[in-house]
């Protein structure tokens, strides 16, 4: 019976970010040569808005004529709390 001896080496990720993209590929290029490094992955993030924030100046005004204070607001939170 033949055994090998097998040694499991810890993959670890490492996340970078760049603010410039010439450097990021540049960056890239250095890692991708080293012998230890398995893999790069270059992902340009693209900011994306979420449905909240794209909502969010469509609520502007809602309040607007009504008269509702932060005080008013506390007692109707408290009758609540103790019916």
């Amino acid at each position: 019976m033949i055994l090998s001896n097998y040694t499991f080496m810890e993959q670890l990720k490492l996340i970078v970010q760049v603010a410039d993209k010439e450097k990021a590929e540049m960056l890239t290029k250095i890692l991708t040569s080293l012998d230890f490094v398995n893999s790069v992955e270059l992902v340009e993030n693209k900011p994306t808005t979420s449905d909240d924030e794209q909502n969010f100046f469509s609520l502007a005004g809602l309040w607007e004529n009504r008269d509702i204070t932060t005080e008013s607001i506390r007692q109707q939170a408290w009758m609540e709390d103790i019916q």
